[in-house]
């Protein structure tokens, strides 16, 4: 994934980081990958004929000739990573990132010999830094606005050629990992995860169980975050922030506040405030598995737009499900949770209604309530409430297919391999991917716009989803 970093109007001082050992000396061999020109030394592998100051002259040039006046900030630089669960690419296949990149950025078009000058950088096996400086040879200024999303589309090709984990967040569902300083800092501090993973999976349990706004924010403070609330002009809350106690900047002067929206994509409050359901009394808490049966089912029959809300819910049923699980059981169904959070956000999806969501919504109200409905009936409970969980991601995996939401398609799929193991766990045998567990007259809408949906058996039946392998994530974050 593509991620833009901070600008700047001193080439060198970049250089010096890029080449050097990094500040906690996570650096590992730097050298240049590629560059505009193909024959240019490299200042690492190669000093007695280019030093890092020679090569800031060589990137600098263009600028120092332009005739009007100079970009305030000239030195454009982004990186591209992949996950560490993603093979490890070559310096040729990077070379290859590079020169697409800079392509789709507009930085250096293919085949423009008058092209902005650029190098790129590699010293971690993850990922590649990219330099340019925003002047093009022939003295004229670089047009690259809507430099970044151009460049995710370029990544999606390299996902899919390659066979990399999709990415790309321009459809706003893609989980907000935390940046490279966030983990150094959570390793400093002998945490086993970095504050934004941490908050991101609290402030989705309380959004998954929270019946208003009121319950919601108490439910922060509750589960032991710092929260700092914002008002409109007319005092009623408009956003919020939370921080883990603890964490702070500015040498300890400050805590690193982080808004829901920099959490997650859905964590913003607005689209907390879709996911309300009024709280149900006692009398609606029946066991949750079987609720989760009905709500699989009616899932199945989605159509395009309300299916949307269906496995949103579903999402935070999982969410919940995770904090509630047994100990055997539940470092998997935690997983299965994180990996299920990209397919529980709908692509284009503005409304959260949905036949399934009330059902899907009184069971995790009743996970909350009644947790022992998952454990004080021993195995066999465990096992009922697992396996109501795999009909239901199955239904889920199978709407977003005939939506062709290909990311969320695999997430689900990944989610359901998850239980299927966590069941396992239990002792029984675990779930037959060839059993049916959506009834005979599944009928999911498919988009109609984007082609037909997966054909159906001769039975009538959708064809079950294979669960994918976990997925490698394509390239992303990176300092």
């Amino acid at each position: 994934m593509p991620k833009k970093a901070d600008s700047g109007e001193t080439t060198v001082d970049l250089l010096d980081y890029l080449f050097g050992p990094g500040d906690h000396d996570e650096h590992t061999d730097p050298h240049i990958v590629a560059a505009w020109d193909p024959d240019l030394p490299c200042p690492a592998r190669t000093p007695d004929r280019m030093t890092l100051s020679g090569l800031a002259l060589l990137l600098d040039a263009p600028v120092d000739a332009l005739r009007g006046p100079r970009p305030a900030e000239h030195v454009w630089h982004a990186s591209i990573r992949n996950a560490p669960t993603d093979r490890t690419l070559t310096d040729k296949e990077w070379a290859t990132v590079a020169a697409d990149m800079v392509h789709a950025a507009g930085i250096a078009p293919h085949g423009d010999e008058h092209g902005c000058r650029w190098v790129a950088v590699r010293h971690a096996p993850d990922h590649i830094h990219l330099v340019a400086t925003l002047a093009r040879q022939d003295g004229r200024h670089p047009r690259i606005r809507g430099d970044i999303p151009n460049m995710h589309t370029a990544a999606r090709t390299f996902e899919t050629a390659w066979g990399l984990e999709p990415m790309s967040p321009l459809d706003e569902t893609a989980r907000r990992a935390p940046a490279t300083g966030e983990k150094e800092k959570a390793g400093r501090r002998g945490l086993t995860e970095p504050a934004r993973a941490t908050l991101q999976r609290t402030v989705r349990e309380a959004a998954a169980l929270a019946t208003d706004d009121i319950d919601f924010l108490n439910r922060l403070r509750d589960a032991g975050l710092r929260v700092r609330e914002h008002h409109d002009e007319n005092g009623a809350v408009d956003g919020y922030a939370v921080a883990l106690p603890g964490d702070r900047a500015d040498h300890g002067s400050r805590p690193v506040w982080f808004s829901g929206r920099t959490l997650a994509y859905d964590l913003s409050l607005p689209r907390i405030r879709e996911r309300y359901e009024p709280a149900l009394t006692p009398a609606d808490i029946t066991r949750a598995h079987t609720r989760i049966r009905e709500a699989a089912a009616l899932l199945a029959r989605a159509g395009r737009t309300e299916g949307a809300g269906d496995v949103a819910a579903l999402g935070d049923l999982l969410t919940v499900a995770a904090a509630v699980s047994p100990a055997t059981v539940r470092a998997h169904v935690r997983a299965a949770a994180a990996a299920f959070e990209q397919a529980s956000r709908a692509p284009g999806a503005r409304t959260l209604d949905g036949t399934a969501r009330t059902r899907f919504k009184a069971a995790t109200r009743a996970l909350e309530h009644a947790p022992r409905t998952a454990r004080g009936g021993g195995v066999p409970a465990v096992l009922n409430l697992l396996l109501a969980l795999v009909e239901a991601i199955e239904a889920a995996t199978a709407w977003h297919r005939a939506q062709h939401h290909r990311a969320q398609t695999t997430a689900a799929a990944q989610a359901a391999a998850l239980l299927r193991e966590a069941a396992a766990l239990t002792g029984a045998p675990p779930p037959s991917l060839n059993s049916r567990t959506v009834p005979r007259t599944v009928r999911v809408t498919p988009a109609a716009e984007r082609g037909p949906a997966t054909p159906p058996t001769s039975n009538g039946a959708t064809p079950r989803p294979q669960p994918a392998p976990p997925p490698a994530p394509g390239p992303g974050r990176s300092r």
